[in-house]
């Protein structure tokens, strides 16, 4: 993670955000609605959402984010960018009881889920599932584990370095994700292999 001033604030960097910005992008263009509000959880440095808004110019785009400095960032780049369709950030753990937002046509979160309390993705689907309306999209990217010969071995390592470094963190089984999602009004759509052994997860309200 590398820090610039930009807009009189900090303003973060992060070389996997600029790597893979294009190819989650290309995944998006087929799951998208072509209009409407797109709310991202874990918004991170903001440059998922500037590359986002530029690509999707007929979306708006909401980042959020638990962290100030992270809300910082976002607002540096948003300043910065000067793109119409970038919502300012809002403040979202999402645990929280209320979330900001009562309303979205598509929920995007990257590279959260493995870096989080597996309460926090309890919670996303749960609070997604209030907002979105039947059919629309929950847009997960980042590792998971899947079947022994699947899971790529660097995945597995990554696994047991996060446990290391939180008990409570860690790469999460995709028929996990699948059982979670249907006990909350969800299914998967979509499976999307990415670069450097990621996926998309794509799930819908039912």
């Amino acid at each position: 993670m590398g820090w610039t001033r930009a807009a009189g604030q900090l303003k973060r960097t992060s070389p996997a955000a600029a790597r893979n910005s294009a190819p989650i992008a290309e995944v998006l263009e087929k799951e998208l609605p072509k209009s409407g509000l797109v709310l991202e959880v874990a918004s991170g440095t903001g440059e998922h959402a500037v590359f986002m808004a530029r690509r999707f110019p007929g979306l708006q785009w909401r980042p959020t984010d638990q962290d100030a400095s992270a809300l910082r960032s976002i607002a540096a780049w948003a300043e910065e960018e000067g793109l119409a369709n970038l919502l300012p950030p809002l403040m979202l753990d999402a645990e929280m009881e209320d979330w900001p937002v009562a309303q979205a046509d598509a929920v995007v979160c990257i590279n959260m889920v493995h870096i989080s309390p597996w309460e926090a993705t309890r919670s996303l689907f749960a609070k997604a599932g209030g907002i979105l309306e039947k059919s629309a999209p929950l847009v997960l990217y980042g590792p998971y584990l899947e079947d022994r010969n699947k899971t790529a071995p660097s995945n597995a390592a990554f696994d047991e370095s996060l446990r290391s470094r939180n008990s409570l963190w860690g790469l999460r089984h995709i028929r996990d994700m699948d059982e979670l999602a249907q006990r909350s009004a969800f299914i998967r759509t979509a499976r999307y292999e990415m670069p450097a052994n990621n996926l998309v997860l794509v799930y819908r309200r039912k």
